[in-house]
């Protein structure tokens, strides 16, 4: 039985569609969902040779800025949990997307996770560093349902 779904988003219109199909099917199933956004430290890295420059205080603007951008993808998808009736909690890490989302269904023990996919094909997944692709090849137990643009 399903009865927690682990909802994955960064805000794109991929993963926005996927939380709207995941509340739906929470909705049905009475299960509640965990909404994770993680502010994915990897995405101003090229931002650290520039701040060894000036120092590391210049990361803290980018730092804050996504995080707070994590926090409003994870806010989005609770808001619509909320209006559809749905239980829900959000989670915001700190890290890399997929090891943080393979973490988190283990620690919450998840049934079921929901996250969108832009379909690229596995070779430009591999180039270009898909997260549903990581996730789905990882050695673990959760189901993961994707959810295509």
């Amino acid at each position: 039985m399903i009865s927690r779904i682990l909802v994955p988003t960064d805000g794109s219109k991929t993963a926005q569609k996927a939380a709207r199909y995941a509340v739906d099917l929470a909705k049905e199933l009475k299960a509640s969902i965990i909404v994770l956004s993680v502010f994915d430290w990897t995405s101003f890295i090229g931002s650290i040779s520039a701040a060894s420059f000036a120092g590391p205080e210049a990361l803290n603007p980018i730092e804050s800025s996504l995080q707070e951008a994590a926090k409003k993808h994870a806010e989005a998808v609770k808001r619509v949990c909320d209006k559809q009736g749905v239980q829900s909690k959000t989670v915001i890490t700190t890290g890399h997307p997929v090891d943080d989302i393979v973490q988190e269904a283990k620690r919450s023990k998840a049934d079921l996770i929901v996250m969108g996919s832009h379909g690229r094909s596995a070779l430009a997944a591999a180039v270009l560093g898909s997260v549903a692709y990581g996730v789905i090849h990882r050695d673990m137990k959760t189901p993961v349902l994707v959810v295509k643009r």
